[in-house]
Parts: C-alpha cells; sequence; structure tokens
C-alpha cells in the first residue's frame, strides 16, 4: 500500500471529513478556545439575528459534544448590538481587549459588520462575516473573511431565471443601506449582460408611510420583473402595498425576508403565495449534515431554521476547519489557514480571494407555495416545481 502527502489543497476537505469524526475529549481545566460575536437579538433586524443566534450557539454545542477543539471546550461569547453600529464598535472592542476572546464571527447586516470589521483589523483577531456587501473586501482589511454570496451576486439566479423566461423588462427598488445597495448594482450589471431593460431603478428610505406611493411607481413601470432589496419591515410593507395596487409582474423577488415564515405570518399566507426569495442556504439542498440540522433545529424550535441559523453555523464550521488545520489559536497562523482554505460546511463551498471575498457559493430561490417555503431554482436544487407566473 503506497503513502502520499496529502496536497495542500485537498487539505480542507480532509478538514472537513476530521471534524465529522473528531472525538477528543477536552483536557481537564483546559482554557476555552472563546469565539465573539454580536448580533441582534434586539431592533429591526433581530428576525434575522436571533436565527444567527441559535445556529451559532448549536455549533458551540456540536463541537462540544463531539471533545471540544484541539483538546479544548469552545465558548461562545455573545452580546445584542441592537442593530447598531455605535454598539457594535463598542462591543467588539470589548470582545477584544476585556473577554480575550480568540476568534470572531461578525453580526448581522453589512453596515453592522463594517463597524465590526474595523476593530478586528485593529487588533489583528481573524473575524467571519455573515455579511455580504463588497464594501466590506474593498477597504485592504486582512482578517476579515467571506461567507455568504457577495451581495452583488445575491440576485443572479432571479435574472438566470428571467432569462430563461424570455423576459424582457425589470424594476428594482431597494433599501438605502449598505447591502440592499449593492444588491441593486448587481441586478444592473445582469440586466445588461441578459439584454434586459432596467425600467425601474429606485431607492427608498425607512420611512414605511411611502410604500404606497412606491408601488404605484412599481405599478406604472408594468416590469416583467420586480426585484426587492430589503430586509423584514419594509419588505411587509412593500408587499403589503403592492398586492393593494395590483402589481402583478412575472416575477416578484425579494432578498431575504420570504425566506422565514415571519413573512407570512405577517401578511397572511394567501397574500404572499409565489413571491419568491434568495436564500444562502435551504434545509433541501444536499450538503453535508443539512437534513440533520434541520431535523435538530426544529425539535428544539418548533420551526426550520433559515438560512441565517444555518450561516451562524457554517461560520463556527469555518473558523474550527482553520483552527484544526493551523494546529493552534495564533491569530497570525489561522489568518493564513482562512485565506486558502478550501472547505464544504453546512452553508456550501467556502473559498475566498486575496481580499476575503467569497468567490465559491450562489445563492438559491424559494417560493411560497400554499404554506409551505418550497426551493424551486435553480433546477440541478430544486425539491418543487417553480409556479410562474407570479400569481398576484
Amino acid at each position: 500500500m503506497h503513502t502520499a502527502k496529502i496536497p495542500r489543497v485537498l487539505g480542507a476537505f480532509v478538514a472537513s471529513y476530521l471534524i465529522a469524526l473528531a472525538a477528543f475529549a477536552a483536557e481537564p481545566n483546559a482554557v476555552p478556545i472563546r469565539i465573539g460575536v454580536t448580533t441582534s437579538l434586539t431592533g429591526p433586524i433581530a428576525n434575522f439575528g436571533v436565527e444567527q443566534q441559535r445556529g451559532m450557539k448549536m455549533w458551540a454545542a456540536d463541537v462540544n459534544d463531539r471533545g471540544a477543539l484541539l483538546g479544548r471546550p469552545v465558548e461562545l461569547v455573545l452580546y445584542d448590538d441592537a442593530s447598531s453600529a455605535a454598539n457594535v464598535t463598542q462591543l467588539y472592542e470589548k470582545l477584544i481587549t476585556q473577554d480575550k476572546v480568540d476568534f470572531l464571527i461578525s453580526p448581522y447586516t453589512s453596515n453592522l459588520t463594517l463597524a465590526a470589521a474595523s476593530v478586528a483589523e485593529k487588533y489583528g483577531v481573524p473575524m467571519v462575516s455573515v455579511a455580504s456587501s463588497s464594501d466590506i473586501w474593498n477597504r485592504g482589511y486582512r482578517y476579515t473573511f467571506g461567507l455568504y454570496t457577495p451581495a452583488h451576486a445575491n440576485m443572479d439566479p432571479v435574472m438566470d431565471l428571467a432569462k430563461q423566461q424570455n423576459l424582457k423588462t425589470v424594476a428594482v427598488v431597494y433599501l438605502d443601506d449598505d447591502f440592499p445597495r449593492h444588491v441593486a448594482e448587481g441586478v444592473r450589471q445582469r440586466a445588461a449582460a441578459n439584454g434586459m431593460t432596467v425600467v425601474l431603478d429606485q431607492m427608498y428610505s425607512n420611512d414605511l408611510t411611502k410604500m404606497p406611493a412606491l408601488a404605484q411607481q412599481v405599478a406604472a413601470a408594468n416590469a416583467d420583473v420586480v426585484v426587492v432589496g430589503s430586509y423584514m419591515d419594509d419588505a411587509v410593507a412593500f408587499a403589503q402595498a403592492v398586492k393593494a395596487a395590483g402589481v402583478k409582474p412575472k416575477l416578484l423577488a425579494f432578498s431575504g425576508a420570504p425566506a422565514l415564515q415571519e413573512f407570512g405570518q405577517r401578511l397572511g399566507v394567501a397574500n404572499v403565495q409565489g413571491m419568491l426569495s434568495t436564500v444562502q442556504w435551504s434545509r433541501d439542498v444536499r450538503v453535508p449534515g443539512g437534513f440533520d440540522i434541520g431535523f435538530r433545529y426544529e425539535r428544539e424550535h418548533g420551526m426550520y431554521p433559515s438560512y441565517d441559523a444555518a450561516g451562524g453555523y457554517a461560520a463556527g464550521q469555518v473558523i474550527e476547519a482553520a483552527v484544526r488545520l493551523a494546529g493552534t489559536t495564533d491569530h497570525a497562523k489561522v489568518r493564513d489557514e482562512l485565506a486558502v482554505l478550501k472547505f464544504r460546511s453546512i452553508l456550501g463551498n467556502y473559498r475566498v480571494d486575496s481580499t476575503g471575498l467569497q468567490t465559491a457559493k450562489s445563492t438559491y430561490l424559494v417560493q411560497w407555495q400554499d404554506d409551505h417555503i418550497s426551493l424551486v431554482y435553480p433546477p440541478a436544487v430544486a425539491r418543487w416545481k417553480l409556479v410562474f407566473p407570479y400569481p398576484g
């Protein structure tokens, strides 16, 4: 039997296998490896932050159940940032200087992650990000690494589906915030590449009383495709407004909100039929551990996990893989592993470019069908047939 050195390019895939099998008992009285994070447990994006927290906690518990990491238990040090960038800056300083965390996971949303990334860079602490705005990786940071599909590529499946259906016009509306702005930028680029015409390109504010007027603009544009770069409250308000205005494009797609049961609960299931959402993950995509995580999460929380929960779990997995490959918690050595790591987490492929921007994964489309959020695109992973056109 011949033996050979495992090529470096395969190292992370081997690491993923080892992570699944590792059962190293924690050394008695071992100092924990501390993972620091803030997320939005209160404030306007708490819907997503609570899910992220649950996923991270689930990962930490799983690591410790397997026998810890490098012989040390994992401890999650988590604070509520109340959806505030000012809070994020203060709390990440505290995590590093007072709590002495070893590694970081970013907050939810890009503008909050930008605040955290500047602190991580200042102290040279590696951080895995669950945000996706390109701005994060345009600043020369060396310690922040993306997990999600970049925001400018978030709507690529929608635009590709539109091209396949021979649709010609698109309206893009988006919240005045970092992530939605980059979603809109990507839609413009993809529309041009696909030979489509952008007939409405409108940014909106947090003043949700203006949604009926925006819906009238969308109705007047009469686009084949309506794309919405949003979070939860504004997505709900827009959906209500376009229903009232009788807007009926061929495709109506949002950047995340309809992937949560809360969207249907707030609007009423009858009012969300056929609406699409991009997602970073679905339990129906066949990735290692996907069905297991979905089953255990549903048993504990009474609902299936969103991609935000899976993202929290996967952020921990990526840190774990890098630490195992480095064989140490030394910041510089783990940073170097994160920069070259090729890994498949529960979320999908992880691979970054020289700036830390994620390059190896794409988003999927889910659609409200009856009382289910169904995975419908791309065809290679779809579990249900797309309802087309949008029934209005």
